[in-house]
């Protein structure tokens, strides 16, 4: 007697996987590529090693059944899910799918979007969300088949807080991205959207008429020039979408699999002991003069690894993820180019999202100091820059990880006393060029000096005899002989010394975590 087996059921497993794999229809799919948008498979193909994804949920749907219960017709949940590996790391990757419902709530089937937020928490790897649409939220078509309005509420927000302080959380807006979608694209340690085919709002055009009474479009209510470049709701911007997924693996790629990792340590080819003989001039001698930090940086980091985080955001400072002798470290930097490295409060809370990011992830810190102070001024006293930049202070002393300071050009008043923080005890070098104290000596002399400068009858003298014999105790090796700084190098010694410390501060990371701190694959 033969024996009967399961070929027929996986026949129509493998039919079944055909129709989901047919997503939202040719005409469907064929609109959103005309918009210039890639398919949530496409996506994620791109995004994942070749041949490395593991889908979850692929049968889950809404069948349509003739009288004789065969499957007629079959439309599948607009969520795409599973894992996969990206350079050979493990990952989660949950995406909408748009042309199912516009991924709105009432085209799911199931919590697929639940179960990446807690496969990524419970298997501790990466999670990388793919929003396009309103990200899983409702639509009021949902309620006319319901029969009924419901309280508001987001299934599993828990575990999407949660995943914040335990594994690195990425979202790239791919698509019109709106209210819980754009939420999930905030709750993330980084996120990214592409020029003018993707945009990021709290509601769409047609509430805003509504609400509102004004007309706009959906590229002037959010597109990436509002959030990468004003608001700060994303940290970067990308031309396209393969280049948008391309910043996701980047980015992960500095990270550990969780917090109960340390980032991989990876062959460095070039010497750690360089020495660049550019960096004896960068600075001006011209203390007003402004030089390009970028290029500072680019001289004692390994070559090509800065990687950005919102450069169009609070301008002042730059942050982003590099290596030093193939130490993954986070690098802060004073941007002399605009408002000369000035703290305002944009730069403040970035400064805080970002040590907070290094902090989560056992990240050391290098802080390249050419700061003035906070910056001064009517608007930024409106937009409360006190307030942001304690808030930034505030991070540095919460921050655990290791922490080395270059004290480049400036270092003035409170913002400047956040160079580092002084009740640990964390590296810290100046340059030859370096000048510090409580105000800038322009402005201390015009303060400190005031009445005497009003009641002068040449007060124009008076003030540069003044700050000419205060410029005399500029000089940083003055501060160095009562050891108020710790020790004045040769810039071409940077990076060494760097490289030194980076490797250092990584072998003290892992002995805190223990032995499975080094678990990460190469």
């Amino acid at each position: 007697m033969p024996r009967m087996s399961w070929k027929p059921e996986l026949e129509e497993l493998a039919r079944r996987r055909k129709l989901a794999e047919r997503m939202g229809g040719e005409e469907r799919i064929a609109r959103a590529r005309a918009a210039g948008r890639l398919t949530v498979r496409e996506r994620i193909d791109r995004l994942l090693d070749e041949g490395s994804f593991r889908e979850t949920g692929s049968l889950a749907g809404a069948g349509e059944y003739d009288d004789a219960g065969r499957l007629v017709g079959f439309r599948p949940s607009n969520f795409v899910c599973g894992r996969g590996r990206i350079a050979g790391r493990e990952i989660v990757v949950g995406g909408d799918d748009f042309t199912v419902r516009g991924g709105a709530a009432d085209g799911a089937v199931g919590n697929k979007m639940g179960w990446a937020e807690k496969a990524a928490r419970d298997l501790r790897l990466p999670l990388v969300r793919l929003v396009d649409g309103t990200g899983g939220g409702g639509s009021v078509k949902q309620q006319k088949t319901l029969r009924r309005s419901y309280v508001p509420f987001v299934p599993d927000w828990d575990v999407s807080v949660a995943l914040l302080s335990q594994v690195p959380v990425v979202a790239a807006a791919l698509g019109p991205v709106a209210g819980l979608g754009a939420a999930r694209v905030a709750a993330s340690h980084f996120s990214v959207m592409v020029r003018e085919t993707s945009q990021v709002f709290v509601a769409g055009p047609p509430v805003v008429r509504r609400a509102l009474g004004r007309h706009v479009d959906k590229e002037e209510l959010g597109g990436s020039h509002i959030h990468a470049h004003g608001s700060g709701v994303v940290d970067n911007e990308a031309a396209s979408e393969d280049e948008a997924l391309a910043q996701v693996r980047r980015f992960l790629s500095y990270l550990p699999d969780s917090v109960w990792q340390v980032p991989l340590q990876v062959p460095c080819e070039e010497d750690p002991q360089r020495r660049e003989e550019e960096l004896l001039s960068i600075v001006p001698r011209e203390r007003r003069r402004i030089y390009d930090m970028r290029r500072l940086l680019g001289l004692v980091l390994d070559h090509g690894s800065l990687f950005e985080l919102a450069p169009g955001f609070g301008r002042p400072l730059i942050t982003g993820l590099a290596r030093l002798g193939g130490v993954a470290v986070g690098v802060l930097a004073n941007d002399p180019k605009h408002r000369a490295g000035a703290l305002d409060a944009a730069a403040s809370e970035k400064w805080t999202r970002f040590v907070d990011l290094c902090d989560t992830f056992h990240l050391p810190v290098v802080n390249f100091v050419d700061n003035p102070g906070f910056m001064v001024g009517e608007e930024a006293e409106r937009r409360g820059t006190v307030r942001a930049g304690v808030r930034a202070l505030c991070a540095v002393y919460q921050a655990s990880v290791p922490w080395a300071a270059i004290l480049v050009r400036k270092v003035f008043g409170v913002a400047g006393a956040g160079n580092t923080a002084h009740d640990r005890m964390n590296v810290r070098y100046a340059w030859p060029s370096g000048e510090w104290g409580s105000l800038p000596i322009e402005g201390g002399v015009e303060a400190a000096y005031r009445r005497q400068l009003e009641a002068s009858d040449d007060p124009d003298a008076l003030r540069e005899r003044l700050e000419a014999e205060f410029a005399s105790m500029r000089s940083p090796f003055l501060t160095a002989e009562s050891f108020g700084v710790e020790e004045i190098i040769d810039p071409r010694d940077t990076r060494p010394l760097l490289v030194e410390w980076a490797v250092r501060a990584r072998e003290i990371t892992c002995s805190q975590l223990g032995p499975r701190a080094r678990g990460m694959r190469p």
